[in-house]
């Protein structure tokens, strides 16, 4: 077979692989791409509502200087990153600890399966179904905690927790820590999963014991799903919204209000300020980018970069050398 019949023939099997990535395309230039680059084009203008006349300022980054200066907005952002560490610092303790559980070589559990089912269940369940159960159960004057609280005898009279902003907040952090251990659980005994047999029968064989085995092999292991863990939990954290809005309507006093139920707030309430909501969900967007750039430059591989440092002065070295000989 001549190179230009091999060419031809990866080219006709290549045209499916386009044709199935075709759907993925379309939709995501539909419904990702285009309403973000809208929403950046919406921050330039005056856009109050719908159907209304819409102007490009003359001044272009007028509503981000005034969302930059809107302490309501440096607030909810005070509150997103609070309510978001409150949760994933437990969250990811909890997941690693039922992952060094689950996966221990020495103990036999029983049951596994049905474990890792009930505890990663509460991630299935909407958002808004989380929040309208956990408002019922801390109902003021008769939810059910209230009632256990004073049958317990630890309370004698029933305690309004939305009245309440750390006792708000603290929900709000439950109910997202509740929700997401049982997923983060699950992506860590997966990356358990992959590492090679091989270094722990090793470990084994040297004398190592679960603890030593945990920290020494499986944890540098999981480098880099805890990284896509904190990754993709940053990301959620900061764009919280479901939760807190539907709990207590970002109350008392705002101590609930997060950057999404601001954005949110500031569109949809009131005057409908699009503009002005378009430009706080591009300091967010950006916000999150510098933070995930950050998060990867933290815990990058140093051993490969130096590794790959030492291969490129090697091959420059080389390089000078043959030069030299010529």
């Amino acid at each position: 077979m001549s190179n230009s019949q091999r060419h031809l023939k990866g080219l006709s099997y290549a045209k499916y692989g386009y044709m199935f990535a075709l759907p993925f395309i379309i939709i995501f230039l539909i419904f990702s791409l285009y309403p973000t680059l809208y929403t950046m084009f919406i921050g330039f203008t005056d856009m109050k509502g719908v159907g209304n006349e819409t102007h490009l300022l003359e001044q272009p980054f007028e509503n981000f200087k005034s969302i930059l200066n809107n302490q309501s907005f440096i607030q909810s952002l005070k509150n997103t990153v609070k309510i978001w560490v409150m949760n994933f610092v437990p969250q990811m303790g909890l997941a690693l600890l039922l992952t060094a559980w689950f996966t221990s070589r020495t103990s036999k559990l029983k049951g596994k399966g049905f474990f890792k089912v009930v505890f990663y269940m509460p991630n299935i369940i909407t958002a808004a179904t989380i929040a309208i159960l956990f408002n019922t159960l801390f109902g003021y004057p008769k939810g059910p905690v209230n009632q256990l609280l004073m049958s317990w005898g630890l309370t004698n009279t029933a305690t309004d927790f939305f009245t309440s902003k750390s006792a708000s907040q603290n929900i709000v952090a439950f109910i997202q820590f509740w929700t997401w251990f049982g997923n983060t659980m699950i992506m860590m005994i997966s990356g358990v999963l992959g590492i090679s047999p091989d270094i722990y029968e090793a470990a084994d064989i040297d004398g190592a014991n679960d603890v030593q085995t945990f920290f020494r092999i499986t944890l540098p292991n999981l480098k880099t799903i805890m990284l896509y863990t904190l990754i993709t939990s940053m990301i959620g954290g900061l764009n919280m919204f479901e939760i807190p809005l539907l709990f207590n309507n970002g109350g008392p006093d705002g101590a609930t209000t997060t950057a999404s139920v601001f954005i949110y707030k500031q569109a949809f309430k009131g005057k409908q300020l699009f503009a002005k909501a378009a430009a706080a969900s591009m300091i967010l967007f950006v916000i999150i980018c510098i933070l995930s750039a950050i998060l990867f430059w933290i815990m990058r591989d140093k051993d490969a970069i130096a590794a790959e440092k030492l291969r490129k002065e090697e091959r420059k070295r080389r390089k000078q050398q043959q030069i030299g000989e010529v």
